[in-house]
């Protein structure tokens, strides 16, 4: 890969062959927004959508173990990179970690190359002909999800948060940085909203009850699903086997659906 970022005829060669562009955003680190990415993309793919799912948090790409993709290396040719793939090709898959010969190896880049890395994922990745691109973006509204919005100019974003209000506060500027762009926001998803025993059947939120709701009437967007707080769910996630096993996903492979069914 080089230093320089695509240029605007390759992007737009590459973004005119994807229907539905959409990027997933939070404010604040910790709130399981790439396994909302991740399970959003899967569950497009499983439904038959030809979904390109691109990891563009470049410190931390996570997306690769939450797939089983730990041993994939990325291939190409200068002009082209070939993305991983998963589930009969439904799904294609582009992170910083394929380039990675040691999966500790650190990523310590400045803003112009860290847009042009990204520039070139989106333009020179064979994305083929796709329904939907979903694109997993760092916390924060720094670098990485300006060139996201600038270089793939997404439909929409779809905002992530846990329901304590120190998490809606830090969410809420990810929404500022939305319409400062004019970044249309699809929804609010609220993770981690609340555990249910599966001893007892009662549930106790740990991080607090309503927030997304309470910022989601503030702000007049709409709030796209809750996903409870599974362990099943997590260890499926961890092992790469999101959304493969909806019997032992429990509640919160239910909440999965029903967003995506939203979203469709």
């Amino acid at each position: 890969m080089s230093h320089r970022p695509v240029d605007k005829e390759q992007l737009k060669e590459a973004l005119s062959r994807v229907d539905r562009k959409l990027v997933v955003l939070s404010g604040k680190g910790g709130v399981g927004k790439s396994t909302v990415a991740v399970n959003l993309a899967v569950g497009l793919a499983l439904k038959g959508k030809n979904t390109g799912l691109l990891d563009t948090d470049l410190h931390g790409p996570s997306v690769p173990k939450m797939l089983g993709l730990e041993g994939f290396v990325m291939s190409g040719d200068g002009k082209h990179l070939n993305p991983a793939l998963k589930y009969d090709g439904r799904l294609r898959v582009m992170s910083i970690q394929f380039m990675l010969r040691n999966a500790d190896d650190s990523i310590i880049w400045r803003g112009p190359l860290k847009h042009s890395v990204i520039s070139q994922f989106i333009g020179l990745t064979v994305w083929g002909d796709l329904d939907y691109l979903i694109i997993d973006s760092p916390p924060g509204t720094g670098d990485e999800p300006l060139s996201v919005a600038q270089t793939a100019k997404p439909d929409g974003a779809v905002i992530v948060t846990t329901p304590q209000e120190v998490a809606t506060a830090d969410v809420r500027k990810s929404m500022d940085f939305c319409r400062k762009i004019d970044l249309p926001i699809i929804g609010i998803i609220e993770n981690m909203s609340g555990f249910r025993c599966p001893h007892c059947g009662e549930t106790t939120d740990i991080f607090g009850a309503g927030g997304a709701r309470r910022m989601a009437d503030d702000l007049g967007v709409p709030l796209l699903g809750s996903i409870p707080i599974d362990p099943r769910f997590v260890s499926l996630s961890d092992k790469g086997e999101v959304l493969m096993h909806p019997e032992q996903a429990g509640e919160s492979y239910s909440a999965m659906v029903r967003i995506i069914d939203k979203i469709l």
